[in-house]
């Protein structure tokens, strides 16, 4: 059996503002919903340098508790 991790879809938000990365990082921890505060991926550029990490099975859920300000949503493979 391999200890190796896989990469695995996830969906990835950017952030024009630092605040809007921060308000939404707490946002979702007061709700206890998926997700979690990433640097940008090399792939992607964005304004804040910080991204919120989703797997894309949980992007429904996430996206019902939240009218989130977000610069991109974007879909990627990720560890």
């Amino acid at each position: 059996m391999s200890s190796l991790r896989r990469k695995t879809p996830k969906i990835v938000l950017t952030f024009a503002t630092t605040s809007d990365a921060m308000a939404l990082e707490a946002a979702a921890r007061d709700r206890g919903l998926p997700g979690r505060m990433i640097p940008v991926p090399s792939e992607l550029s964005a304004s804040c340098g910080l991204a919120w990490c989703i797997p894309v099975e949980e992007w429904s859920t996430f996206q019902q508790f939240t009218e989130a300000r977000y610069e991109g949503k974007f879909e990627l493979e990720l560890y």
